[in-house]
Parts: structure tokens; sequence; C-alpha cells
């Protein structure tokens, strides 16, 4: 009702009515009527009914597309079958809506534009079927592309249209002598297979793009060029393609090489970033496993929120699992438009902000909190940019005892099972669409690429893979994520028969191409010895796992698939290996634009200005909808102080050490600021490696044995070399800066089609960074006492960056006097500069704060990235070289010299501006709330303002409407607009907190 009235600004709605609707099929009367108050309804909540009355109202019922997987039907299902001890019944689910009222016709198009996205779903119909059972009528065959390999150039170029290929013509040419030298015609399935295999979400192909010249204007990008080239020379790589890829993992090899990454876990599975360390655990040291890994599920949640979010975290646990490690902790970052922006000046062809990032909120929390995982960090960065495709980042920790971990090499006559849940048509063409730039009918055509995670199953897995027993014979996994069987399984070694008609299915119907590429959240492919295939199976089935052997080990390196007895599929992996037609690239990189903030006006503006900043106010209520805690290994909790109001900069877990104790915990911190990467991809990728590897010390950790892992997000770069230039200078920040710190990135995840039409997202690089610590060392943010708070700054060089040498050097003070117990709170500045730093801190125990006055507003506000803010314990002396910044004070208020910001208006707005995005129970401008007085508004002019009570008894100058919009709502009567009447009055609600700031900051009290 509320989506209704205030985001479609419908008021003919008068009341809304939800029902959910369950139709079962395959089971007797007397257990469906037994099941409606032991499944489908709660006594003590619901009513039930088999029919109902709509009071004349307007009813629509919305439900799933057929294919895509509906978690409701299934648990009904599965509730149902555990009554039974029978057949699992046929459940179907949909929502009613009863809307009362009158809305127009046009109006409730909207409604319905709103409620249902057609990526996901339909308007179901209102009758009653005589059966849920479906009929399919399912080939016997795959088509053979007969003619394929006659095709010239023009007929190649017509074949990836016809078929929607994201191949381009020169990887067609390739797969035509390819068939041609085997002297055939491909099948369909193998178009479609190789598709996939080659995309760029699945090979990396734009990272993988020979460079054939490279041209910087700018000195500091040639500088570190010519870095990169010596340092390949130095490694031996010459003979290797310069390329991009090689650029983001040389660094890691040269540091290890030179001995700095002894650490590092190195095998030919491909799941995560594995680092080996040594935990105490009851007095004992063991060996362990370190696992992390970030993901990316920005095309599926840009055109479907839920079920792309809820992929991303699968996606992501995935990764480590399949390394049989258990995932304790996740940390989302997501990058979005404005979400307060009308939905009436929504992109045409797109989901409004505000839907997409209240629903993809909803759909990553939903699946942690069903799976278990303590989501320990969730931000949101707001950039314009960001309106060409969202982005959706999730990163993952996990650990495992080494001793469970065991990785061979497949041998002829092992046996692949497939693990987890069942085939079905969602999913089909994830990876290819992944790796497209995006147009207004995505929305429209792009439904089968998105697909409804199922948590629970995955946390079956979870479970099975805790077992040392059932690890410990695994030769080999693989997740299935992009690519379905073809790739989960085609990677598990070099040769390879599949038997298709052996995967399970969610349904029937599917033919041999859809078996083959159809990706699923929930599934596994291991490994094991033919030997322990039964013993496997049997310690799955006690997790209510299905597993099935569906391949073999073969000698001969090619990987076949066969499909109702018939091979479908047949392919060299040499020629799989090729990932198609070699790419080439000159490339052209802009020079750095400046980037450093200048900051004008007064202290008060630009105060007031960063406490309503999107990307620095307050988010509780987007994180509080994720579970912080589950497992209770989380050691910050996500905000600090008796208030609950000051973010972490870095999330800490203590490890799954189950029957022991133990004191080693992990820290995870990510950096990147959007804005200084759009005016300079170098310095934005460069800051952002020393921005995570300065949370980790702010929050108490050493930079030794730190490592990184990042996601780089860019725009589709085409041909035109100037785009290319931006990860390129990107990722040459992000060398330099590995370089310098001895801080190697071991993983990483590259999204290059961030493009829709003609809007592009801003250059993204994101570091994430890992290390581990001690319970005991670790120090959370919010202010503990009033004392004294200094600064404590490395060197710069002429282009503004921290120089690598000094920050090393710094954060080893830092560690020094936080192990000295100097420090009792820590923060290092990002975006906000000093002054975002002082005010969070400040907030979680409710401190005001007073600012030294001999420190330039250049220096509160503007950048300071790689510094470090501390609140030192005593007043001994001032660590050497430490700016005095100022002290908390008791009485809230942040002064600097004669100026005074008052606590409550700070807060106020800090509090207020994504309040109706993301509710954090606090008063709500949309509800009637106590302490909201009724007042007349007369509009002067577009600068001066006058609030009048009705009883004139008093009146506040506030200056201009603006100011309010966040606190105000319009009385019922006069409309949603904050355009006067004719006499040039608005009827409003204002909160006695707004009247305070108002008077406070804006104004003075005129009566």
């Amino acid at each position: 009702m509320g989506e209704i009235r205030d985001i479609l600004n419908i008021p003919s709605v008068t009341g809304v009515r939800v029902i959910n609707r369950y139709d079962a099929d395959n089971l007797d009367r007397a257990l469906f009527e037994h099941s409606v108050w032991t499944v489908f309804a709660e006594p003590q909540t619901d009513f039930a009914s088999e029919t109902f009355d709509a009071g004349g109202g307007i009813v629509f019922a919305v439900e799933y597309l057929p294919g895509q997987f509906d978690q409701r039907a299934d648990s009904a299902a599965q509730c149902i079958q555990i009554i039974s001890q029978g057949e699992k019944p046929r459940v179907r689910s949909a929502k009613v809506f009863v809307l009362e009222g009158d809305p127009s016709a046009e109006e409730l198009d909207r409604i319905k534009k709103h409620l249902i996205n057609p990526v996901e779903a339909r308007e179901a119909s209102l009758e009653l079927p005589e059966t849920l059972a479906e009929k399919f009528d399912t080939p016997e065959t795959v088509e053979t592309l007969h003619g394929f390999t006659a095709l010239d150039h023009e007929g190649l170029k017509a074949f990836v249209k016809q078929y929607g290929l994201a191949m381009d013509v020169d990887d067609i040419t390739v797969c035509r002598d390819y068939f041609a030298s085997e002297h055939r015609d491909p099948t369909i399935t193998e178009i479609r297979m190789i598709d996939t295999y080659w995309s760029d979400h699945c090979r990396h192909t734009t990272f993988l793009t020979t460079i054939d010249e490279a041209v910087f204007d700018d000195p500091l990008l040639q500088k570190a060029w010519e870095d990169y080239m010596a340092t390949r020379k130095e490694l031996g790589r010459e003979a290797k393609p310069i390329c991009m890829m090689d650029l983001a993992t040389i660094a890691a090899k040269a540091l290890k090489a030179a001995g700095k990454m002894d650490k590092l876990d190195e095998s030919k599975e491909i799941n995560a970033c594995t680092v080996k360390i040594e935990i105490e655990a009851d007095g004992v040291k063991e060996p362990w496993l370190l696992l992390f890994k970030n993901e990316t599920h920005n095309h599926p949640t840009e055109i479907e929120p839920f079920g792309g979010a809820a992929t991303c975290i699968g996606g992501a646990i995935r990764d480590p699992l399949s390394g049989r490690a258990y995932v304790y902790g996740a940390m989302r970052l997501t990058g979005a438009a404005d979400p307060t922006v009308p939905v009436d000046q929504t992109i045409p062809g797109k989901l409004p902000q505000r839907k997409i990032v209240t629903t993809a909120a909803a759909g990553y929390s939903s699946y942690g909190n069903q799976i278990g995982l303590a989501t320990g960090m969730v931000d949101e960065l707001y950039h314009p940019g960001y309106a060409a495709k969202r982005m959706e980042v999730g990163a993952v920790i996990a650990a495992a005892p080494a001793e469970n971990v065991r990785r061979e090499e497949p041998e002829p006559g092992d046996v692949v099972i497939l693990l987890g849940g069942a085939t079905g048509r969602d999913g089909i063409g994830g990876a290819t669409g992944s790796s497209k730039a995006h147009d207004s009918h995505s929305v429209e055509k792009s439904g089968a690429e998105v697909q409804k995670g199922n948590a629970p199953e995955e946390r079956k897995m979870q479970r099975l893979f805790k077992k040392g027993e059932a690890t410990r014979m695994i030769k080999r996994c693989n997740d299935f994520g992009a690519g379905g069987v073809s790739v989960a399984i085609g990677e598990l070694a070099d040769g390879l028969s599949i038997d298709l008609d052996k995967v399970p299915k969610k349904y029937e119907g599917l033919d041999g191409t859809e078996l083959a590429i159809s990706e699923s959240q929930e599934r596994m492919a291991v490994v094991v010895a033919p030997e322990d295939a039964e013993k496997f199976i049997a310690l799955s089935e006690r997790e209510n796992l299905s597993a099935t052997p569906v391949a073999v080990v073969t000698e001969e390196p090619r990987l076949v698939m066969y499909w109702k007895g018939n091979k479908i599929l047949d392919l060299s992996r040499d020629f799989l290996n090729s990932n198609g037609a070699e790419k080439h690239i000159r490339i052209r990189a802009n020079d750095p634009q400046p980037w450093q903030k200048e900051i004008t006006g007064s202290f008060a503006d630009n105060i007031l200005a960063l406490a309503k900043d999107l990307n620095i106010c307050d988010k509780r209520g987007l994180s509080e909808r994720f579970d912080s805690t589950v497992g209770g290994r989380t050691v910050l909790m996500p905000f600090g102080g008796k208030n609950q109001m000051t973010p972490i900069q870095a999330m800490v877990h203590r490890l799954p050490e189950d029957i022991k104790k133990t004191d080693d915990c992990s820290f995870m911190a990510w950096g990147f600021d959007p804005f200084i990467s759009e005016k300079s991809p170098y310095h934005g990728a460069y800051l952002a490696v020393i921005s995570s590897v300065a949370k980790l010390i702010a929050t108490g950790a050493d930079i030794q044995d730190t490592y990184l892992s990042f996601q780089e997000y860019f725009e589709k770069p085409g041909t035109d070399g100037t785009r290319w230039g931006k990860p390129l200078s990107a990722l040459l920040g992000a060398f330099e800066a590995q370089m310098g710190l001895g801080i190697g990135a071991i993983g990483g995840k590259d999204s290059m089609s961030g493009s829709f039409e003609k809007l592009d997202v801003p250059p993204t690089l994101i570091s994430f960074a890992v290390t581990m610590g001690k319970v005991n060392e670790v120090i959370s943010p919010e202010f503990k006492e009033a004392h004294t708070v200094v600064q404590l700054l490395p060197e710069y060089d002429e282009s503004g960056l921290p120089t690598a040498d000094s920050f090393v050097a710094l954060c080893n003070k830092v560690t020094e006097l936080m192990r000295g117990g100097r420090v009792l709170a820590a923060w290092t500045p990002t975006m906000g500069g000093v002054a975002e730093g002082i005010l969070k801190m400040c907030l979680g125990n409710g401190y005001g704060f007073r600012f030294n006055k001999d420190l330039t507003l250049q220096q509160i506000f503007g950048y300071s990235y790689g510094s470090f803010l501390l609140e030192l314990a005593d007043n001994s002396g001032l660590p050497e070289g430490a700016v005095m910044i100022g002290a908390p004070t008791e009485t809230p208020g942040f002064l600097w010299g004669d100026t005074a910001v008052a606590y409550d208006g700070l807060k106020s707005r800090y509090e207020n501006k994504l309040e109706k995005v993301f509710v954090n129970n606090i008063p709500n401008s949309g509800l009637p709330m106590k302490n909201f007085i009724k007042y007349y508004t007369l509009y002067r002019s577009d600068t001066e303002t006058s609030l009048e009570r009705k009883d004139k008894s008093t009146s506040y100058f506030i200056g201009s409407l603006s100011d309010l919009k966040d606190h105000i709502r319009i009385i019922e009567g006069t409309g949603m607009s904050t355009e006067p009447d004719e006499n040039g009055i608005i009827d409003v609600i204002v909160s006695e907190s707004c009247l305070r700031e108002s008077k406070l900051i804006l104004g003075e009290v005129l009566t």
C-alpha cells in the first residue's frame, strides 16, 4: 500500500489485500485438507479458505514463469511429502492482490508493471486448473547445423545474429574451420556449448586480448607501463602475450618469485584464493587453509534483482565450498544510481533504481540468512554511472583443516558425480548474457538467464563438505556456475564422457542442449575414484542430497556428451582451450584528470552536506536486513557503540573450529572510490589497494601476510582503444600499489559489460584485502572516551598518492601503537575525509567533537587516503608526526573555531537520507508518528520559506523548502506535490527534530 501511494503516487487505491494461493495436485483430498493448517497456513496469524470474497475490489494474481524455481511451492511440497511419507505432490503458488478504491485503467497498468517483473513472473489465471501435470514434447535428438562449414564471412555474420551468440565473427570462423577439419557440421549443442565456454564471463576474453601497442601521453602511466614490462623481463615472460590478464596477475608472480608469498596454496583447481595458515586450537597449532572469493552478478541483478542478488551470494559461496572449505563470513558491496529519484524518472527499458536496490537487498539477505551465513559488512555505492548496469558484488571467506582437502589429478576411469539440485531451463544463457551489454529490451528477453537460488539445498552441501570422511574422497571438484554441465564438468579433466540422460531434471521436456548449458546454483561436480563412488553417494544421501554418477574420465583428451544414446557433442580439448580467435587491440590511455576535492563554502555547509550525502549517510536500514551474527563467530558488530551507529571498516570473524576453542580470526575489508576512478582509473585503483589495506590496519590487523583479490567492472570496450585505456590504466595503478606494498592479488573477477546504450558504469576496480589475527588485537572504531584524536599521515608524491614505503612504515607504526595499548579507536579516512571519520566515530556513543581551530577546511573535508585517525588512550605525548585533530566532547555538537553545528540536526540528516528507501525504525516521514505537528507552509520564493503553526504561536524562517523534503509529509487531501496552491499554501507534517535543526542551523526564531 505504501509503495502504491508513495512510490507510484496513486492515491485512488484505498486498500490492499495480499493472499497466498496454493494449488496442489497428486495427493488425496484428506491430505490436502490436513495440509491447510500444517503447511499452507499458520493458525495464529492466517485466515485460510478455498474461496474468498473480493468485496468488489480489483483482483489479479501473479506467479513465477514456467521453469523459474518457486521456493514457496517447493517447500510446501517437501513438507507435505514429510507428512505423507509418500510421493512428492505437485504444488504451485501465486500471490493474489485485491485492490480497493477506484484506480483508472492506466493506474492499474502501472501497479501491475511495478509488481510484475517480466523476467521472472507473469499475471496468473484466476481459474482453477484441472491438473498441474504438464505435458512436454521432448525432441528425440538435437539439430545438426547442416551447411555450417560452407558458410562464408557474410553467412557467418548472419549466423551469429540469428542464434544470438556472444561470439564474434572471428570466433565463429575458428569454429567453422575446426569442424571443417573434422569433416562434419556441428550440432546446435556444440555451438551453444562453445559460445558458453568462450564467453567473456567464463574465459575472460577481454582480459586475454593481446595488446599490440599501448600509448601513454602521461608520464605517470608511461612509467607504470615500463615497470610492468621490466617485471615481465625479470620473470622471463617476454614470449608470453601482453594482455590485461598478464598485467592483473604478474605482481603476485613477481612477489612469489621474490619469496614474499610463500604461504600461497596453488593447484590446478581454480576455485578461490587459498592461503596456508596455522591456527591455535585448544593450545595446539593446526595447519588450515583460508579461502576467499569475490563474485559479481551484475547482469542478472540488473534485470531480476531478487534472483540475481540471491545467486550472487550463492555463487560466491560455491567457489570456496568446491575447495572443500566452510564459508562462515560474507561481505556485500553494491553500486547503484540514486534510489531516491522518483519512479517516473526511470530510464526507459530499466527497472526503477529503488526497485532494484530494495529487491536485490531482499534477495541477497534471503539467501544468506537461509543458508546461515554471517554477512558482516553491507555497503552500497551511489554513482550516476551505475544506472547503466547495477553492480552486485559478494565476497566470502572460508576455512578448512588442511587434512580434509585432497587434490589429485583425475585418472581414466574416475567417476564424476553430480551433487545437489536438479537442472531446469532457468539459467540458460547466464554466462553469455553476463558478457553482453544491455539495451532497452534486455529486461523482456533475458528471463531464462536468471535463476532463483535454493539456499537450503546449498546448505546441505555445506554440511556434507564439513565432513572430512566425505571431502577426503574428492580428488577434484568444480561448482556449477556459468556454463552448467559443459563448463563445470568440462573443466575437471582433459578427457570426459558425459551421459546427459543421467543428469537429474526439474521437469521433463529438456533437450540435450538445455541439459548441457543450463547453470545451477546448488550443484557441484566431484571426481572420485571408482571404488569410492558408492560410499560418497551414501554420505550424500544422509544429507538428503541427490548424488548421481553422470560422467567418467577418459584417456583421450576430448569432451564427449551423449543424449538419448546419440553423441551430440565431441570436441577436442585443444580446440576448447584455444578460447577462440586470438584477439588484438591497440590501446591509447587518456591522461588522468584532476581528482582531488576542492573544498568551498563554510564549515557548517560542508558538514551538513556530508551528513546527507548518499555515500556517507546512515545505511543501517540496508545492513540490518542481513544476519551478521549467525554462527556465533562474529567479532565486530556491523555498527558499534551504545547507539550502534558507528560502522565498522573491516569485518572480523573467529575461524570455524566447532569443537575446540580458538582465538584466531580473519579480517576482510574493501577499498574503492568511484568519483576518483572516473577522473583517473590509475589513481582510483592505487588508492583502492591502499584503502583496503588501511582498513585492516585500523581494525587492529598487521600488514604482514595480507592478500588481495580484485573486482574489475568496466564498460563494454568494443574496438575503441581509448575505452580499453580505462581498465589498462586501473590495472597499472593496482600493479604499482602491489609491487610497492609487497602485497599481491591472488584472485579476482572481471566484468566487462557495464554498458546500456550510451551509458557506462564508472571505471571500477575494487580491492578486497584479507589477513589473519587474534581476537584480542581487534579495535572497534567508535570513540570510547573524550580523549585526544590525532591523524597520522604517509608521505604523498607529486600526484597526490601515498608513497608505498611511507605507507608500509605508517601501518607498522599504527600497529605498534595499538599493540602498546595507546589506541582506543581508529579510522582510516575514505570518501568523506577526516570529517566523515570523526562524525561516524562520534555517533556510536553520542559524542560531539571540537576540531582543532588551526585545521583548514581542506584538511577536514578533503581526501586523505592512507592516513589514520587515532583516539589516544593517554596524554603521554603525541606520536611523532601526528597532526592534532581535536577531541570528542561530552556535549553533543560539532565545533570548529567560532562555528557550531548542532548534533541533533546533523544526526537527523545523517539518519533520514535513505529512510524512505531502507526503513531503519527511525520516524518515517511517510507515516503518521508521535511528536509530528501540523503546520502551514508559505512558499515565499526559492530561497525564503516560513513555517507557521496553525495557532499562530510560532513561526520559523527556514530557508528553502528543499531543505525540508527529507523531513516532511504532505497532508492527505493536498496530494503529494511540494508545489503550493494558488494562495502559496501547502499543508505539511513536520517532525520536531527537523524544527530543531532548522532553528539551530538554517535560521533563527522570529517569534
